[in-house]
């Protein structure tokens, strides 16, 4: 009862507090992966690279499957509540009040100075997911000082940076539909053990 009082409590932060989507939850994950013992960073990777490729907000996904791993099919109900619950409260509450402030300058004002720490809250959790998926962290601690380019070299993962890099040149160069490089990305997963 106590994990169910904690994602509750956990969620609605996130929920109330991550403006601008789903993956300016992945820092709220994040922070919660490294004080409650629900999930690991690395289990949390493993979270994100599914709540992409399945249907749905990429925030309810993860507050889904984050629940779930702390509680079990509660915790995942209760997580996806408590995200979903003062996003309700606040846009209903923007929608009966906004023609009031729709003209506002500082409304507007408002809106613009969000527009960085959304970014600045997406462009942190791209950071966390590439450190995790690329850099070999538990190899840090072997390497006291990188005196040499080999001592660098050997804490990255060169196959999914590799990959990263094919699918992103797909991506820029064609008009792939980005469902295609999901597929090719969990295909590619699966055929190199990744």
């Amino acid at each position: 009862m106590r994990t169910l009082a904690l994602l509750c409590v956990e969620f609605s932060k996130t929920g109330l507090f991550a403006v601008g989507g789903g993956m300016a939850t992945l820092p709220f994950l994040y922070d919660m992966a490294a004080r409650q013992p629900w999930f690991t960073p690395a289990r949390l990777t493993d979270m994100i690279a599914l709540a992409q490729a399945v249907p749905g907000p990429i925030g309810v996904n993860m507050a889904a499957f984050a629940g779930f791993a702390a509680a079990g099919i509660p915790g995942g109900i209760v997580a996806t509540l408590a995200l979903v619950a003062p996003t309700i409260v606040v846009i209903t509450l923007i929608a009966r009040f906004m023609g009031r402030f729709a003209e506002n300058q500082n409304v507007a004002f408002a809106f613009y100075g969000l527009r960085p720490a959304v970014l600045g809250l997406i462009a942190a959790a791209t950071f966390e997911v590439f450190k995790l998926t690329i850099v070999r962290l538990d190899r840090l601690d072997r390497i006291a000082r990188f005196q040499e380019l080999r001592d660098v070299l050997r804490i990255v993962e060169w196959i999914p940076l590799a990959l990263f890099a094919a699918i992103l040149a797909v991506l820029l160069k064609t008009k792939c539909h980005p469902a295609l490089m999901i597929v090719a990305g969990a295909g590619a997963g699966i055929l190199l053990k990744l």
